[in-house]
């Protein structure tokens, strides 16, 4: 293993990458990133959320389940664990199978890495910063975070935690129950519906641009740093929905907006906690949401 530890080092421009997730939203723009770099990439995705048009050229994809990672190669540098149920609502109403998923395939992936030397960036959230029992979406993701500081410590592992910060951009999702707000939106005037605005949309979000995550993962993956908690990926400032919705209404002048009842582990505001990933890392998010919005 201290062979397969050194040869990490000296090879990180040509790295054996794993990328669990793989066909989902971040997962597709962090293969693209990985594969510019020249990087050996494979995906492992079940595809019950994620898109197979989502495959990028030169990328191995595997269909698999993330609890059978074992049956991978053995030989992979670096993994990124993304994949996971990721959305609040939808965990209300299945929390065995998110429990599966978020944390008894986060204690998987861990197990892998450490029989196979492997160093891991787990895709952590943001929800960990509000009460973590308030749905089994924000519970099991704080509990995939135990899971990997227990290996850290415990076996001296090389594990990092990103947090992540309501990310957007290319390849989100926009249909189905895992479309966060801007991909609901996006459908919503696709479809000619009216934008629904959840409570009284005071409610704030850090949105973070999708190619600024992947950047900072990047940077996370290939340098040397470490952090004793976690790296905390967002822009450092933040809008309300019914800024988002002004937004909305600049680029397509005809829509309308409707409120619907609050719902069950609607935090009041997201915005990134510390600028440790700005300054170890010389990292430097930038606000792209209105550009984004003008965009579409």
């Amino acid at each position: 293993m201290l062979f397969r530890i050194l040869a990490y080092y000296h090879n990180k421009n040509n790295m054996k990458i794993l990328v669990t997730g793989g066909v989902g939203f971040i997962g597709t723009n962090l293969v693209k990133r990985l594969l510019s770099e020249g990087h050996k990439v494979h995906s492992l995705d079940n595809y019950e959320t994620g898109l197979k048009s989502n495959e990028q050229i030169g990328c191995v994809y595997h269909r698999n389940d993330i609890t059978n990672i074992n049956t991978m190669d053995k030989d992979f540098d670096l993994i990124y664990h993304l994949a996971a149920l990721s959305r609040i609502q939808p965990s209300f109403n299945d929390p065995e199978e998110t429990f599966r998923v978020n944390t008894t395939g986060t204690q998987k992936v861990c197990e892998f890495a450490r029989l196979t030397g492997a160093k891991v960036v787990y895709a952590g959230s943001s929800s960990k910063w509000h009460n973590p029992y308030q749905s089994p979406y924000s519970t099991y993701k704080y509990l995939g975070e135990e899971v990997c500081k227990m290996y850290k410590l415990t076996y001296g592992m090389d594990v990092e935690i990103a947090r992540f910060y309501n990310v957007y951009g290319p390849y989100e999702v926009i249909e189905g129950d895992w479309a966060a707000v801007i991909g609901i939106w996006r459908r919503q005037v696709r479809d000619g519906e009216k934008i629904t605005i959840v409570g009284d949309g005071e409610q704030r979000r850090d949105f973070t641009h999708v190619d600024d995550i992947c950047d900072a993962l990047w940077r996370i993956g290939i340098k040397n740093s470490k952090h004793t908690d976690a790296w905390e990926l967002g822009t450092g400032m933040n809008y309300s929905i019914n800024e988002v919705f002004l937004m909305f209404l600049d680029r397509y002048q005809h829509i309308e907006s409707k409120f619907i009842p609050d719902q069950k582990g609607n935090y009041r505001e997201t915005l990134r906690e510390n600028n440790d990933t700005l300054k170890k890392l010389n990292w430097k998010p930038s606000d792209k949401l209105k550009d984004y919005i003008k965009s579409l």
